[in-house]
């Protein structure tokens, strides 16, 4: 059930240029799984609207969370400036998640490009079955691909704890030379299953990828989000399906999403 709670900082801390770590306590971690994301309310009224950010990683006892983000605007510049102490108020856990058991017995590929990355490191530690005492292994084996603009990467090092990790760079500073479906081709990888999460031109061409090879990959649709609740419907994507409630073509991702079997969805 969503609510808003309050919340306090662990810590926050500047990973690359722009883009922050914050460790959170708060109860919401508990329910919390990979994919799904929290609405963080800043402080200022100007900026009064939550602003929805991935869950990039739960602790070992689900008493914290990790949120991992980019500076965009205001309400981020202002998370980024807050100490450790602080209390913060958050609105969750929203969104559905990745579908864990469709990858069980089977190789899993794990695509992400820039923030999209963050989404993906709890989703890798409960694949690997490494996240925890009592976890089991789901997946086979685990593929990782992440794609950057620069040599200014982050989360890499975890990420490595918990399967292949493979990088593309815009510029050709670190791993090979373009995007991640660059990446793919060069190291010849192929998977059972794709769970991706990136910028809209990525999943379309991950979208097709699967497509030609009759691979099922679930992709975290990225969206600006008002409301995070359904209510807005200012996140509507267009669906191959007739939603049952609106009896058309749409779907809310804040609601419905943001993870998407790719087929359900027309981007």
């Amino acid at each position: 059930m969503k609510k808003k709670v309050a919340g306090q900082v662990i810590r926050n801390e500047e990973i690359a240029p722009d883009i922050f770590s914050m460790w959170i306590e708060t109860e919401l971690a508990e329910d919390a799984g990979p994919g799904q994301f929290v609405g963080v309310f800043p402080n200022r009224e100007s900026t009064i609207l939550p602003r929805p950010i991935s869950i990039c990683e739960v602790n070992a006892d689900k008493t914290a969370l990790r949120l991992v983000y980019r500076i965009a605007g205001k309400g981020t510049s202002e998370l980024s400036h807050m100490k450790a102490g602080r209390r913060i108020f958050l609105l969750g856990v929203l969104g559905n998640g990745y579908d864990l058991e469709q990858a069980r017995g089977k190789s899993a590929m794990l695509l992400a490009g820039g923030i999209g990355v963050p989404p993906i490191l709890q989703l890798a530690k409960e694949l690997s079955g490494l996240e925890g005492m009592d976890s089991e292994r789901i997946a086979s084996e685990i593929n990782i691909v992440v794609g950057y603009r620069d040599s200014n990467s982050f989360l890499l090092e975890e990420l490595q704890q918990y399967g292949n990790v493979y990088v593309a760079s815009e510029d050709g500073s670190i791993g090979t030379k373009g995007n991640i479906m660059d990446a793919i081709s060069a190291n010849k990888l192929n998977a059972d299953l794709i769970y991706s999460c990136g910028p809209m031109p990525m999943l379309r061409a991950i979208k097709q990828f699967a497509e030609d090879r009759d691979i099922s990959a679930y992709i975290s649709l990225e969206e600006r989000m008002a409301c995070g609740v359904g209510a807005c419907l200012g996140c509507v994507c267009k669906t191959a399906k007739v939603d049952h409630h609106s009896h058309v073509n749409n779907a809310r991702i804040c609601t419905d999403g943001p993870v998407f079997e790719a087929r359900e969805v027309d981007i």
